[in-house]
């Protein structure tokens, strides 16, 4: 495997990141998650768009877009993949020891590994642990992830692929790596940005391809829901066949199937929307 590293394509075995790096130490640092198919990037400007956004909610300068492309590209040219998952890190780079951030340059890392296409429907349970929707880190994708660890493990302790969450006032959420959407009386609904859920590129794609309302809603909403998906770059649209213990009957439902035909079509159609 050959990965970039602040300018340069290397071998995996000689790709060195100092231990003074912030983002080892105090996790200051923040990253997409792409997916990549027969060596092209998925939606490559909205995720350079929202690495930007999280640099600047942490206050590391803003990252070289033209670099972090050339990056993508000789990633994926030196690592040959039908579907794959390509991840975009950028930390606070080589500073002391503790929380003040140095003055060295950031530290850039693209890499890339062969990941299979997921299956069209999953399992997810719901968690004690909720989302800080007041956090001056919320909505931003930090590599701070302890906490989406600590919960997706339990997820799968419990044989499913996700957890879920609420925010501290008992309304719906997100995932720990992934948006919810839920149908109510037969309507597309997804858990506003407020909420303190992450502004997925697959979400934003759904709202706007599909027409989900961006709504506020209760934890409690999950329990009634006719059916229920996620979003993320790897998942796609994804249908939940179980909430716990709930069984939701067939999924996908229809209109899960639905905005799953059309986000295959439309992201087939162009890979940069």
């Amino acid at each position: 495997m050959r990965i970039w590293l602040d300018g340069t394509l290397r071998d995996v075995s000689d790709a060195k990141v100092s231990v003074l790096d912030h983002g080892l130490t105090v996790g200051d640092g923040v990253f997409e998650t792409l997916k990549a198919q027969r060596g092209r990037a998925f939606a490559l400007t909205r995720h350079l768009e929202r690495l930007t956004r999280s640099s600047r909610g942490l206050g590391l300068p803003d990252p070289d877009h033209d670099e972090v492309r050339r990056a993508c590209a000789a990633v994926l040219e030196a690592n040959p993949m039908e579907h794959g998952r390509l991840r975009v890190t950028y930390t606070g780079g080589v500073s002391p020891l503790g929380s003040d951030r140095g003055d060295a340059a950031p530290t850039l890392v693209v890499a890339a590994a062969q990941s299979p296409r997921r299956p069209d429907t999953t399992e997810v349970v719901t968690v004690d642990w909720v989302r800080n929707e007041r956090s001056g880190v919320a909505g931003l994708k930090t590599t701070s992830y302890a906490e989406n660890v600590v919960a997706l493990a339990a997820a799968h302790r419990a044989g499913a692929s996700e957890a879920l969450l609420a925010n501290t006032v008992g309304r719906l959420c997100e995932g720990t790596g992934s948006n919810v959407f839920v149908v109510l009386d037969g309507e597309l609904h997804t858990p506003p940005l407020t909420s303190g859920c992450l502004a997925g590129i697959t979400r934003a794609l759904v709202v706007e391809w599909a027409g989900a309302k961006e709504t506020d809603l209760p934890f409690e909403a999950l329990a009634e829901a006719e059916e229920v998906f996620l979003t993320s770059s790897l998942r796609d649209a994804q249908a939940v066949l179980r909430v716990d213990s709930r069984e939701l009957g067939t999924a996908p439902g229809p209109v899960t199937a639905e905005v799953m035909r059309i986000f295959e079509a439309r992201a087939g159609a162009d890979l940069d929307p």
